[in-house]
């Protein structure tokens, strides 16, 4: 019988805040909570944003500047008004009566080039040297500019996850991994050490990365540029610098784990291809855990020009065009389903924890919901790689198929979509077919659909990573977040059978009007991703059909203790005593540490054996 993997814990940080306690979904609806139920989240962002110290309360002036310094706001990684440029340029001395078209300056004799132009002469005096150039010299001049698009997703002002943990000279992406990862193991209620007694040392699988791998100036920028801009190469940027270092990072330095590994990257669809990763080796037995997600640090001025470019970010002037301003909305720059430019780079980090059904019922750890399935299909030819294809209609229909086989003629219905909703003209017309046709298919008549990048921008890689974390929201404080950074569908929106969100939707006592939610991702190169996540309430019912009434309660009472485990650690890092897992040289092993049998391997750090006995799967052949 197929296993259903669980999901038992998340963590990871946006532009929304921290992902465990689901702080950045309460952020995102904390207009239409109570002031009881969002006074841990902003006690929460005030510490990760040096707001108050122990003896400070919470007033309306630090809920404003919380305010101000989350979501979807001003870029804060780069002064969008004053960012460095280097032009090419040719020098040319202004020719005199009494001059031969000369350029003199003097440099330190260290910073002579190697090979000496043709038309240079070098007059060495002491550590300096004089340069008479005769004729034209070729230079870089360096100037500041106003960079076309000031709007992004930076995760909370202020917060810094490197200064967490000893994190030097780790790319912010890296950091940003440390501290997600630690954030879903600290959700999790009990400690990994005690997991890890439960199971093998190799039923483990990480499936993280970037897509975008590890692009600032500790890791490939830095290497790149340092030729060109008289820097230096360190020794660590190479190693840093891969697309799957997150995986390695919490293998390595998080979780000690000697299990499955590695990344599976499909553009802006990657966590949902990691998440099937994970949940393929928990349904086939390969893994009792698997810790899934992505981390991406893209708001960056070489990186952002390489989008806009191609006109996929909304630019400041196109934003002013919409409003019929002289003021740009930076708040508003992401505007799903609705007249818009383009979409808003974002930086984040997203980890969900899956277990085996079986190992999550015997530790009572908390469940919030489960992955059914998530479908990967391409476009097939296409007159440009980065347009949308047909691929989208296959993977949605399939997730929505799957829903009705598992809910059933009415469950289906009472599934939500949680969109790609980019902001771009081009998905709003193409996005908006592709849901609007697949609703009609499954005679949906009003399929409730939503955008949480209006929120936090679009991180490219971990984009999946921030709908899943929204929606796990909804089944703990009952409010589908709308998109209400619009005012308006736009006329070409495809909308005849669906119920486009543009506010927020109260969705029962947690949430219990919706038993799935459709997350959908659109990524470049024609990778497109659809997964189809289960309410915790319908997770349950499924245990409780396969594993009967009395192992459910059982677990229910074991839960208690978890519970009350994991809302202590959400109230103590709300208080800002925040446990951050990196073990930098600790529990080494080495060729001493194994010990091995035709039968099983033995590792010094864990309890139990590797059993290395097998059946040939492939018996039938013989």
């Amino acid at each position: 019988m197929t296993k259903l993997p669980l999901i038992v814990g998340l963590g990871g940080i946006n532009a929304a805040g921290r992902t465990s306690g689901f702080h950045s979904y309460k952020r995102m609806v904390s207009d239409v909570l109570t002031d009881d139920e969002m006074k841990t989240t902003w006690q929460d962002l005030a510490r990760r944003m040096g707001l108050i110290t122990d003896e400070e309360p919470i007033n309306k002036e630090v809920i404003e500047a919380i305010k101000a310094g989350t979501l979807v706001r001003r870029v804060e990684t780069f002064d969008p008004d004053n960012v460095l440029y280097q032009y090419k340029a040719t020098l040319n001395a202004e020719t005199h009566a009494d001059s031969n078209d000369q350029i003199t300056f003097t440099l330190r004799k260290s910073k002579l080039p190697n090979v000496i132009p043709d038309n240079w002469t070098v007059d060495l005096q002491g550590s300096k040297a004089k340069v008479t150039v005769n004729g034209s010299l070729d230079a870089l001049l360096e100037d500041r500019v106003t960079f076309p698009v000031s709007s992004g997703g930076n995760i909370p002002t202020g917060f810094d996850p490197g200064k967490m943990y000893n994190s030097r000279f780790h790319p912010r992406g890296l950091k940003l991994t440390v501290y997600g990862a630690s954030d879903a193991l600290n959700s999790l209620g009990i400690d990994w050490s005690e997991v890890l007694t439960h199971i093998k040392p190799d039923e483990v699988s990480v499936y993280a990365g970037s897509g975008l791998a590890q692009i600032d100036d500790q890791s490939i920028a830095g290497m790149l540029a340092a030729p060109l801009t008289g820097g230096r190469v360190s020794t660590k940027m190479m190693a840093l610098s891969f697309a799957e270092m997150p995986a390695d990072f919490i293998n390595g330095y998080v979780i000690n784990s000697i299990g499955t590994t590695g990344t599976n990257m499909g553009a802006c669809a990657t966590f949902l291809y990691n998440l099937r990763q994970g949940m393929h080796d928990i349904q086939q037995g390969k893994s009792k855990i698997a810790i899934v997600g992505n981390a991406e640090a893209p708001v960056l001025t070489e990186i952002m020009e390489g989008f806009r470019v191609m006109g996929a970010l909304a630019e400041d002037e196109q934003l002013k065009a919409l409003d019929n301003s002289d003021v740009v909305d930076n708040r508003r720059a992401c505007r799903p389903f609705s007249s818009n430019a383009g979409f808003t780079m974002a930086e984040s980090a997203q980890f969900a924890v899956l277990m085996d059904d079986e190992l999550a019922l015997k530790l009572g750890v908390n469940i919030y919901g489960s992955v059914a399935d998530v479908f990967i299909n391409a476009d097939a030819n296409k007159k440009s790689i980065s347009a949308p294809g047909v691929g989208n209609y296959v993977t949605v229909a399939k997730a929505t198929a799957l829903a009705k086989a598992i809910l059933g003629e009415d469950g289906v219905k009472q599934t939500f979509v949680q969109a790609h909703g980019t902001g771009t003209p081009q998905n709003r017309v193409t996005e908006s077919h592709i849901l609007n046709e697949v609703a009609k298919t499954f005679d949906i008549d009003n399929w409730a659909v939503t955008a949480i990048k209006s929120y936090v921008g679009h991180s490219m890689s971990v984009a999946a990573g921030d709908q899943l974390m929204a929606s796990l929201g909804v089944w703990q404080y009952g409010w589908v977040p709308g998109i209400k950074t619009i005012d308006h569908i736009a006329d070409d929106v495809h909308q005849s059978n669906l119920n486009i969100l543009t506010e927020h939707t109260f969705a029962g006592q947690r949430g219990e009007d919706y038993k799935a939610v459709i997350l959908n991702a659109k990524g470049f190169g024609g990778n497109n991703a659809t997964g189809l996540v289960l309410s915790p309430n319908q997770t349950l019912s499924m245990l409780q059909s396969k594993y009967g009434a009395d192992v459910i309660t059982a677990y229910h009472e074991k839960n208690v203790a978890i519970q009350a485990n994991s809302l202590e650690n959400d109230q103590q890092t709300c208080l800002g005593n925040e446990k951050i897992r990196y073990k930098f040289g600790e529990n080494v092993m080495d060729e001493t540490s194994v010990s091995m049998t035709q039968n099983e391997i033995r590792l010094s750090e864990f309890e139990q054996a590797i059993p290395l006995a097998m059946t040939n799967p492939y018996s039938d052949y013989s």
